[in-house]
């Protein structure tokens, strides 16, 4: 029997699991301020639940997101263009799913077209969407590569990531200017290397 919900609960779309309310989001960072052996009523962390709370809202609007629907719209007007379609460099900020520190890095989408195209602004959102969440990055670069392909059915899908992870830098081993490169190859990609060569150049690089 599904349970009646509340006004002011809110479910995630991502998971279709209900939120805590604002309050007890708040409560949880006053008890981690305990936890850490401060005082959260002193002057200078009274307001940080509300703005952690805010930040959280930010860093993981991507669970709110559908990027599916993001890709929806497409164009046919291409006038035969039959070649890579590159966007690269696009700005990655995500959170370890392990130990929720940053993941910071760029992303290098491309695709070979089936008679339509997609705005290239909807491929950074399609980032964002799957980055604002919980992640590791093996994760994220499939989930990229797949929704495109599922969604677009272009002859090919590639993803390449390369970034940095908070996780391995500030804590643990502690070894900085360590970069984790993953990709995802579908389609001519994967089956063509003269496809595949062309993307890593497109990118600047000549191997994953």
């Amino acid at each position: 029997m599904n349970r009646i919900l509340k006004k002011s609960e809110v479910i995630s779309l991502a998971t279709g699991l209900t939120r805590p309310s604002r309050d007890e989001a708040e409560a949880a960072v006053r008890t981690l301020i305990r936890w850490a052996g401060d005082d959260p009523d002193r002057e200078g962390l009274v307001g940080t639940p509300d703005r952690v709370v805010r930040a959280y809202e930010e860093f993981f609007s991507g669970y709110d997101d559908d990027p599916s629907e993001m890709l929806k719209r497409t164009f046919e007007e291409v006038e035969g263009y039959d070649e890579v379609v590159a966007l690269r460099d696009i700005r990655l900020e995500s959170h370890c799913e392990h130990h929720m520190v940053p993941i910071i890095g760029k992303v290098h989408v491309g695709y070979l077209p089936d008679k339509r195209v997609v705005g290239i602004s909807k491929l950074a959102r399609v980032v964002d969407a799957f980055a604002r969440r919980l992640q590791i990055q093996e994760k994220l670069t499939s989930q990229i590569a797949n929704t495109l392909q599922e969604v677009l059915q272009p002859r090919g899908v590639a993803v390449v990531i390369e970034a940095a992870h908070q996780c391995m830098t500030t804590r643990g081993v502690h070894k900085s200017d360590v970069t984790m490169v993953t990709s995802r190859m579908l389609g001519a990609f994967r089956d063509n290397g003269e496809t595949r060569r062309e993307f890593l150049t497109m990118i600047g690089r000549t191997s994953v």
